[in-house]
Formats: C-alpha cells, sequence, structure tokens
C-alpha cells in the first residue's frame, strides 16, 4: 500500500444500537485490504472500547482510522465531560456508568484497559467540561 487510506465515523451520543458500526466496517474494509487476522481483531477491539466509552460517558464524537503501510492510526475525539482521572480510569474494572448502562450490560470498566491493551500505543488528551482525544497505534511492521 503506497498510500494512505482514511475512514471517519460519526458516534452518535446514548444511541447503544448502533455502537459497533464504526469497529465493524473497519474490520471488513481491513479484510479487504488484506490485513493480517490478527492486526484486524486488535483495531477491532480497540475501536469497539472506544465507541462505547463514547456512547456511555462523552454524548458521542468522531472516530478518524487512517491505514499507511505500517501503522494503523486511529484518533477518537469527543466533546464529553473529559477524564478526572486518566490513572484510575485505566484500572481494569473501574467505572464512572451509570446503574442504567450497567443494566445495559455496559460500563465494566474494561474500555481503556482493553484499548491499551490491543494496541501498540496509546495516548490521552482529555480537558474537564471540554472533551478527550485518544489516539492509538497498530503497527503493521
Amino acid at each position: 500500500m503506497s498510500d494512505s487510506l482514511e475512514f471517519k465515523y460519526d458516534v452518535d451520543g446514548e444511541d447503544f444500537t448502533r455502537v459497533g458500526h464504526a469497529s465493524t466496517d473497519i474490520k471488513k474494509k481491513l479484510k479487504m485490504i488484506g490485513i493480517a487476522p490478527d492486526i484486524v481483531r486488535r483495531v477491532s477491539i480497540a475501536i469497539y472500547e472506544g465507541e462505547i466509552n463514547m456512547v456511555i460517558h462523552a454524548y458521542g464524537g468522531e472516530i478518524t482510522v487512517e491505514i499507511s503501510e505500517d501503522d494503523i492510526k486511529m484518533v477518537l475525539k469527543d466533546k464529553g465531560p473529559g477524564i478526572p482521572d486518566i490513572e484510575k480510569a485505566m484500572t481494569a474494572g473501574y467505572s464512572t456508568a451509570s446503574e442504567n448502562v450497567r443494566n445495559l450490560g455496559f460500563g465494566a470498566g474494561m474500555g481503556l484497559p482493553n484499548m491499551k491493551k490491543y494496541t501498540d500505543s496509546i495516548d490521552i488528551e482529555t480537558e474537564i467540561g471540554v472533551g478527550t482525544t485518544v489516539t492509538m497505534h497498530v503497527h503493521l511492521t
């Protein structure tokens, strides 16, 4: 692949019926261009976890996926409330999800830990009352 490919997805906040749309679509596209199955799986999981977080905590946002020769870069940007304590939020099982969200089967506190686990790097920039941008990379080489 000599040129990079870019895909953008809008995540509608609080619409649990569309959660997984971006991760499912990017999974199909990665398979179509011949990305290795283990990479497809890692990227799909990371994006799915991000989508869930955007719906639960951030009223939605935008996901941009850029595929280059050596790397898949995923940027998830929202205008939510921000993350008050990133270190705590990265702890498996920690969640600020509402009881209603938990009753739907979401909010187990594995979103950010899984995003870190399935990517080669993760960077979180957050500002309270402004939003959060999560940038993740999965290396292809």
